[in-house]
């Protein structure tokens, strides 16, 4: 009788296991990519920026870190595999990943490769640019399947330009590289000097002969060629230089022929993140990242966090793992995200830009960050930065 009764007890027990499980939701899954594109080129100026082998993909990991604690409440997981390409497999690892049912993909690339996937992966796949900053992606060769988490070239040039006409120094010297991503960037340091009432009193370019560097004479011949290549200006408040490419720009600080500030490529730069940053936050997500990758975050790192945020953001509050929904949600007026700088961030709907604020930053610390307050908006005074809506070239293709 005694056994009856136990088995009784057991058999009453699993039906009601099975039937909890029963009510219980299935766990949605939500996947990305992070596919990084790594393009052969010199080493950087300074070696304290030599590329490290998890660079983007340690900001990933917090991201996913950071999902998954609410996605453990709302019976969410979340996952982003990690993939490392050339410019000549890029495609053929897009169309992998793509294959495996994967529709989320953060980009860290340059401007053409990114533009290149946009098109390649068509409406199968949405991709979250990380890396590239050039004002056609947003302009005349903006992709409807593209949302930009890093900043602009025009975001970033008008960062500074009001934090430069706040000082008080309108009048700029501006140098370019001679590549044509320089080019890009001198523009966007054109338009934002019109834009807030500067004048570019002269503009110089260096021209990248293609030698070394970082040798050990380097410094000596860059010592000599500065000061001998920035002389005979007219009277100018700063020195912005346009150096896209990290030719020439880290040694025009203090080698200048007149004394004056360097910005932009070098000295004051704007930037989307920086390792020194400790408000609203950023303290606790500056410690986060440390103990986990071992070392200070870098933009990329920042810029492939945000975009696995928004991707998670998005998930948490339609509760949701179905790509469209999401999709649909991030482009949506009730879409924002926290991202440790003050103030929520959305999409813009013209071009698919974050809106964010931009740091203005040394090699030290944060010194400010745009937008500056005298600078309104009807709409956000983060739309003070880069493309406004009357001003885009972008057309997405309707809906139909």
């Amino acid at each position: 009788m005694f056994k009856g009764i136990i088995a009784l007890l057991a058999g009453a027990t699993a039906l009601a296991g099975s039937a909890l499980a029963q009510q219980q939701p299935q766990m949605q899954q939500i996947r990305a990519a992070v596919l990084r594109v790594d393009a052969e080129r010199l080493p950087p100026i300074s070696r304290l920026d030599l590329p490290v082998a998890d660079q983007g993909f340690a900001g990933a990991r917090l991201a996913i870190e950071d999902n998954d604690t609410t996605g453990r409440f709302m019976n969410q997981d979340f996952e982003a595999v990690e993939v490392t390409a050339s410019p000549e497999t890029a495609a053929a690892e897009l169309d992998r990943i793509i294959a495996d049912g994967i529709q989320f993909v953060v980009v860290l690339a340059d401007g053409a490769t990114t533009l290149a996937l946009a098109d390649q992966a068509g409406d199968r796949a949405m991709l979250l640019n990380a890396r590239a900053r050039g004002d056609n992606l947003r302009g005349a060769d903006c992709r409807a399947n593209t949302i930009h988490v890093a900043p602009s070239h025009a975001m970033l040039a008008d960062a500074l330009a009001q934090f430069l006409m706040w000082k008080n120094w309108p009048d700029w010297l501006l140098v370019k590289g001679s590549h044509p991503e320089d080019e890009d960037l001198a523009a966007a340091y054109r338009r934002a000097a019109a834009k807030f009432g500067a004048k570019i009193v002269e503009e110089r370019v260096y021209e990248d002969t293609g030698g070394a560097r970082s040798t050990d004479s380097g410094h000596v011949q860059v010592q000599a060629q500065m000061p001998v290549f920035t002389q005979r200006a007219p009277d100018y408040d700063i020195l912005v230089a346009a150096d896209e490419s990290d030719i020439f720009a880290p040694y025009l600080p203090y080698l200048t022929w007149d004394p004056r500030p360097v910005a932009g490529s070098a000295g004051l730069v704007p930037r989307s993140w920086h390792p020194a940053m400790e408000a609203w936050g950023a303290m606790q997500f500056q410690n986060r990242f440390e103990k986990l990758a071992n070392r200070p975050i870098r933009e990329d790192d920042y810029q492939a966090w945000l975009a696995l945020r928004i991707v998670g953001e998005a998930a948490t509050r339609t509760q949701s793992a179905d790509p469209a929904t999401l999709r649909e949600f991030i482009l949506s007026e009730q879409f924002d995200v926290a991202g440790f700088k003050g103030q929520k961030l959305t999409v813009r709907d013209w071009d698919h830009q974050v809106r964010q604020p931009i740091l203005l930053t040394t090699g030290v610390l944060t010194t400010s960050v745009s937008p500056q307050d005298q600078y309104l908006h009807q709409t956000s005074a983060l739309d003070t930065l880069g493309i406004d809506r009357p001003e885009t070239e972008c057309t997405f293709p309707e809906v139909p």
